[in-house]
């Protein structure tokens, strides 16, 4: 059991890592002053397409790996009760 546990704990420490230089990647979510005018970057080619763009696949690692450290700060919680 200290095995698996030492292997969710290093688990857990890299994806903590990954996660922050990916979330420190992402671009700022502001529109700036082009939300005045009442242009929306929906509307946009760029708005439309950013799912596959490089912005697109960032916000969807950032989503696995936010569930990823979720899923194993409760694993590693729920192990630490048996101790």
């Amino acid at each position: 059991m200290t095995v698996l546990k030492y292997l969710f704990m290093t688990l857990f420490i890299i994806v903590s890592i990954v996660l922050t230089i990916v979330v420190m990647m992402q671009e700022s979510a502001d529109e700036g002053l082009g939300s005045l005018s009442g242009q929306s970057l929906n509307n946009t080619y760029w708005g439309k397409n950013k799912g596959r763009s490089r912005e697109g696949v960032i916000v969807r690692v950032t989503a696995i790996l936010v569930a990823v450290f979720f899923v194993l700060a409760a694993v590693l919680n729920m192990n630490s009760f048996s101790l």
